[in-house]
């Protein structure tokens, strides 16, 4: 059996995720990457691990099904003994106004970014080895409180919720949950759909004046994840040089 710790990034194969399960696996950990539509990006990224001396599959898996989630956990399992770190990165942003948010829209944020959240803390709770880690991405938004990030924002808000609840549910297995939130970080997801006065804008808010990058979100994680973030539990930690 593996010795390893092993981690689950959810939405691993791009962005803030691809930087987080490459540091993890820095560490030292056996990484599954989790993907939901991009298996070329999510095995770039297994291969690179796997060049620089680490462990690494990539696994399919829709987190707003149930079943999907399921079948990741046991897939870690079977490939290498357990789980010990979920990172749940996966989601999705659309920025509108509440106004003009439709049902449709509505559903599909709530379904990725807060029940996709929930099936794999649920998973997590079930299957993860004692001292384990949950790791949340929530973000800095919340604090923000920026127009047409609403429904965006609530289902945030609500990770972090479910975060610090169960981080008391889980008394006496000495697993931690937290939540990292970002800030603006200069990956697709955020760069996407904006012009350029407001990138220059979100930069200069900031007092370091620059944009976060992912691998410094992913040292955040791998602080909570490691040895030195044990004693902290049931916490949002923002992730963004200082702007909220």
């Amino acid at each position: 059996m593996n010795s390893k710790r092993v981690a689950i990034v959810t939405g691993g194969s791009r962005g803030i995720g691809s930087a987080i399960a490459e540091r993890l696996a820095s560490d030292g950990l056996a990484v599954v990457v989790n993907y939901s539509s991009s298996p070329k990006a999510a095995d770039e990224v297994t291969q690179r691990i796997t060049d620089a001396g680490g462990e690494a599959k990539s696994f399919q898996a829709d987190v707003s099904d149930a079943d999907a989630v399921k079948g990741l956990f046991d897939f870690a399992t079977e490939s290498f003994g357990g789980v010990d770190v979920l990172v749940n990165n996966a989601g999705i942003l659309k920025m509108q106004t509440i106004a003009e948010t439709s049902d449709e829209e509505f559903g599909r944020l709530v379904d990725i970014n807060l029940k996709g959240c929930f099936h794999t803390m649920r998973e997590a709770s079930r299957q993860l080895r004692d001292g384990g880690r949950v790791i949340n991405l929530s973000s800095s938004v919340i604090g923000l409180r920026m127009p047409n990030y609403g429904v965006y924002s609530a289902t945030k808000a609500a990770v972090e919720a479910m975060s610090a609840v169960l981080a008391n549910e889980l008394r006496g297995r000495r697993i931690t949950v937290n939540s990292v939130a970002p800030g603006p970080t200069a990956t697709k997801l955020f760069l996407d759909d904006k012009s350029d006065e407001l990138i220059d804008r979100l930069t200069k808010m900031s007092p370091l004046e620059r944009l976060g990058e992912p691998s410094d979100i992913a040292s955040v994680v791998s602080f909570l994840a490691g040895p030195d973030g044990a004693w902290v539990n049931g916490q949002t930690l923002r992730a963004n040089g200082g702007i909220v």
